[in-house]
């Protein structure tokens, strides 16, 4: 039960957070419109929509203990962020799982537009209350952290062998879809 709850929220977050940018134009009677616009809708594999993607990427330091949280596309506001009982999942903290070449795992449902937070999930987990994501812009560590995102294919296809994800990475991402 625990697991499927995860993996909802993960899904929930993956889907929300990467379906595009919302772009501002088109001016009537000098008041501004917002047109919605959703980019990267049509995905180069076969696993449905509502299936969590699974993600590997790389980041250009090792943020492995720092808080993920995710930034509008102009990276000047955090659009989402955990509370701080998501990060601690039957008394283990979601960390990613490292991989080959310093890559990693994803296990929280980051998107391309991630950023990490001076807090590592152990302070953020003991926050008593939920932080305001004004003043967790000023702990952001690093705006464009990431050197690698590749999506894999579907999370709920993946059987838990890092051998065979170490084994992808080797093959240069062939049939991952890598931004």
């Amino acid at each position: 039960m625990k697991i499927t709850h995860a993996l909802g929220c993960a899904l929930f977050t993956v889907i929300f957070f990467t379906s595009g940018c919302i772009n501002k134009t088109e001016k009537d009677n000098s008041k501004t419109k917002e047109i919605v616009k959703i980019e990267n809708i049509e995905k180069t594999h076969s696993q449905s929509q509502a299936t969590p993607p699974l993600i590997i990427y790389k980041t250009k330091a090792d943020y492995y203990y720092n808080v993920p949280v995710t930034l509008s596309c102009d990276k000047q506001r955090i659009i989402g962020y955990p509370h701080p009982s998501d990060l601690n999942i039957g008394g283990k903290f979601v960390y990613p799982t490292r991989l080959t070449g310093g890559y990693l795992l994803d296990n929280r449902g980051i998107s391309k537009d991630v950023a990490f937070l001076e807090y590592t999930y152990e302070e953020y987990s003991k926050l008593e209350k939920i932080p305001n994501p004004d003043d967790l812009f000023w702990k952001i560590l690093d705006k464009d952290p990431l050197i690698g995102f590749c999506i894999c294919g579907s999370r709920l296809e993946y059987d838990g062998n890092i051998k065979t994800l170490n084994t992808i990475i080797m093959n240069g991402f062939e049939d991952c879809d890598c931004n």
